[in-house]
């Protein structure tokens, strides 16, 4: 890979789609099992001050990242701690979905969106604003269609499965990762919100807030996240650049680090390889085959998160990419920077 016409193609690219208005700015690093290979910067922070750029350090709303960082790593730990059978019913151990629709359900059709739970829906129209009420009515509601019939991507697999960590590990979602994954890795800029005022200071925001007509910034952009306190499976984590690199590298060479989370090089390899079949789209572990790519021969894994930001990885290639951006300022439309994400893969993993 000739990595110095890439890296200047990746500015172009980036700085391209700040003039374009897909995004304020764009904040991106690659690597390897070493290290932070390329970085960059382009555009500003917030477009009501233009005098202030986007920065390594700016801290963004990472959105459904938090899949990947807090509940597909926690869950990691429990499996290898012995805690937690993919393959078991959760009906059979968790008492709370003995006897319901979801106690037929494993962590793998979770993990793989071929549980058959309902779609994506207004958890605060369904079940009020109590947390517990929503705990309730999200683990008793019926099913969508029996488990391992389709794929069908849902952010309540995530909710559930954080649910169910709780269960297994007596502590909070916060606190298990942070205990359990972020502190290990030395991601010390990384948790979930509000953020205190001074975090949020360097917080890139996102969508205009109805209610107070300002952009949030250090408030999670999820409405499910907002409801349940800041702290949900399914969004609701705040982090930098060096912090996903730090755990990105990590799963390319668990051995480098000096102190390791709870989940190592088994859980990482069981997640990336397709658990699917012949359904479509095809899934790892909460991982997937980034567009264009098949994981049979390129091997390269993604995750995006709403409001604009991204991780990749490619075990094969040794090589790992992250682009965080704040394009949720602008708009909900997303192709304009599935265009920008599917030309960034491109020039990284080529």
């Amino acid at each position: 890979m000739a990595l110095d016409l890439d890296t200047d193609r990746i500015h172009q690219l980036l700085h391209d789609g700040v003039r374009d208005r897909v995004y304020p700015g764009a904040v991106w690093a690659m690597g390897n099992s070493l290290g932070i290979l390329a970085s960059g910067t382009a555009g500003v922070l917030d477009p009501e001050r233009p005098s202030e750029p986007m920065l390594h350090d700016t801290v963004f709303d990472v959105a459904s990242l938090t899949k990947i960082l807090a509940v597909w790593s926690t869950i990691g730990c429990l499996v290898e701690d012995g805690k937690l059978q993919l393959d078991t019913p959760l009906g059979d151990f968790w008492s709370e979905v003995s006897g319901r629709p979801l106690g037929q359900v494993t962590a793998r059709h979770l993990l793989t969106h071929t549980a058959g739970a309902p779609l994506r829906a207004n958890l605060r129209n369904l079940y009020g604003t109590d947390p517990q009420d929503v705990r309730d009515g999200v683990l008793r509601e019926a099913l969508h269609r029996p488990p391992g019939e389709a794929v069908e991507y849902t952010d309540r697999a995530a909710l559930i499965l954080s649910y169910l960590a709780e269960y297994l590990a007596g502590q909070n979602l916060d606190v298990l990762a942070a205990d359990r994954v972020w502190q290990p890795l030395g991601m010390a800029e990384t948790r979930f919100g509000p953020l205190p005022a001074g975090v949020a200071a360097r917080c890139a925001p996102t969508e205009l807030d109805d209610n107070t007509k300002t952009h949030l910034k250090g408030s999670a952009h999820d409405f499910s996240a907002r409801l349940l306190g800041g702290v949900c499976g399914i969004a609701g984590t705040f982090s930098v650049l060096d912090d996903l690199a730090a755990f990105l590298r990590y799963l390319l060479a668990p051995a480098r680090v000096s102190q390791s989370p709870g989940f190592g090089p088994d859980w990482v390899k069981e997640s990336l390889r397709l658990h699917t079949g012949e359904l479509t789209p095809p899934r790892g572990l909460f991982w997937h085959p980034a567009p264009g790519t098949t994981a049979q021969t390129d091997d390269v894994w993604v995750h995006y998160g709403f409001t604009g930001t991204g991780m990749w990885i490619s075990p094969g290639k040794d090589r790992w990419a992250a682009l965080l951006t704040n394009k949720l300022y602008f708009t909900r439309d997303r192709e304009p920077l599935t265009q920008v994400r599917n030309a960034f893969r491109s020039h990284v993993f080529t």
